[in-house]
């Protein structure tokens, strides 16, 4: 065995080591966005089986309403994990996050359905979307601000876009678990019960997770926040206090980025089939290559704006979706196929192009005694405002219009938002010191 193996086997059983903080920061969360983005690529079977008096595009609205419900319990749960965080540590926080998500994840596969309950099955649905929606807003700020401040000063941007390239795996998977569970299951068998099999799957990744991140030691940063006696006693009262315009700035930063994940990632698949009359292989197919090209850009793209920075790849991102997203929509239903997987892979590298500095670039927003809960504020209230309801608003924009290319007012509209935040409000920090 080689000398750098050895040496990379003795770091990985480290509780220190920066590489298992890697995998444990990202397979933690990719595991939850697994378990969040199930839901999501279930949706055809779930409007059927939870809202069945409800028909055709009216049983998939109300099922991204309750995608959407899940997104309303995020600021109650950055502030309970903000707090946590920022006291206790960044660890222990992820620890917690982890084991919620899990079980509320297998407890909605065990879900009864109307056909069995009545009514109680949809509002037991929302209370479990509440659940999860609280447990991953701890999710993201804490990975993010583990993997930043973990990582050696000149590579900020390339650890922390695995915060992202976690996230497009966890969609990736969630995207490909659903779409192989259909192709093996006919339709009334996945009505029946194999609809089930892919909230099942979660508790794997959750034990996997938990396993990862017991045995790791806290950042670096934080320990040195502990050593100094620094540690902030109301974490989320002092962030609010001493960064809230920072926040305000993260929150603006945040729009164009999740309601790229939310709209392209998670609509676009129902909307190809439902609205644009795509072939469902077509739309399926597409998608799991756009996930594939997104997750293995991100880190090309965070360890670039190492090199150049971070805002002349955010810009192009942001940029890139006012350009792009009336053109796009339009090629999704021109009929061709080919010029569906085109379009689809066009939006993952614009995306991936934001998301891989992404992390970095808003964990240097803040100091260390309030990262996790001024990133967390920020980042989750515009997730909840924005990225949830983004499904939902452009089933109801076309529902309204009856266009199909108008809904992509939405992603229009928040990049030309979060482009001027960047370009006024948010200085060049690849070269900065963390705080």
């Amino acid at each position: 065995m080689s000398q750098s193996s050895t040496a990379l086997r003795e770091g990985l059983g480290t509780k220190s080591n920066p590489v298992r903080a890697v995998v444990a920061g990202s397979f933690g969360n990719l595991m939850e966005n697994y378990d969040n983005l199930v839901y999501a690529y279930s949706a055809f079977w779930i409007s059927q089986l939870f809202f069945p008096a409800a028909e055709g595009a009216s049983g998939i609205l109300l099922t991204f309403a309750v995608f959407a419900v899940g997104f309303f319990a995020r600021p109650l749960g950055t502030l309970f994990f903000g707090h946590y965080g920022d006291k206790a540590g960044r660890k222990a926080a992820l620890v917690v996050s982890v084991a919620l998500m899990g079980v509320t994840t297998v407890l909605m596969g065990f879900l009864p359905t109307y056909s069995s309950i009545g009514i109680a099955a949809p509002i037991l649905l929302v209370v479990l979307r509440l659940l999860q929606g609280f447990a991953v807003a701890g999710e993201w700020a804490g990975s993010a601000a583990m993997l930043v401040e973990y990582a050696p000063a000149n590579r900020r941007g390339f650890f922390g876009s695995f915060n992202q390239v976690s996230t497009g795996a966890g969609f990736l998977l969630a995207a490909a678990v659903v779409t192989l569970n259909a192709s093996i299951f006919d339709e009334a068998t996945m009505l029946e019960w194999a609809w089930r099999v892919p909230f099942f799957l979660g508790a794997i990744t959750a034990i996997a997770a938990l396993i990862l991140r017991m045995g790791l030691d806290d950042t670096p940063h934080f320990r040195k926040e502990v050593a100094a006696g620094t540690v902030a006693k109301r974490p989320v009262l002092v962030a609010l206090q001493t960064q809230f315009p920072a926040i305000l700035k993260g929150f603006g930063f945040t729009v164009v980025w999740t309601v790229g994940y939310f709209f392209f990632l998670t609509y676009i698949p129902t909307y190809l089939t439902q609205v644009a009359g795509v072939d469902a292989n077509v739309a399926k197919t597409s998608n799991l290559l756009a996930l594939v090209v997104f997750t293995l850009s991100i880190p090309v793209f965070g360890l670039l704006s190492d090199k150049i920075g971070r805002r002349p790849l955010l810009l192009a991102g942001a940029a890139g979706f006012v350009v792009s997203s009336f053109p796009i929509l339009a090629i999704f239903n021109s009929g061709n196929d080919a010029a569906v997987y085109f379009g689809q892979i066009l939006l993952a590298l614009i995306l991936a192009a934001f998301s891989g500095p992404g992390p970095a670039a808003l964990s240097e927003l803040f100091p260390t005694n309030v990262r996790y809960s001024a990133l967390g504020i920020g980042y989750n209230f515009s997730v909840m405002a924005f990225g949830g309801t983004a499904a939902f608003m452009a089933t109801g924009v076309v529902k309204l219009t009856g266009s199909p290319i108008t809904a992509a007012i939405i992603p229009t509209g928040a990049a030309v938002v979060t482009l001027l935040v960047i370009l006024f409000l948010m200085p060049e920090s690849a070269k900065s010191k963390l705080k």
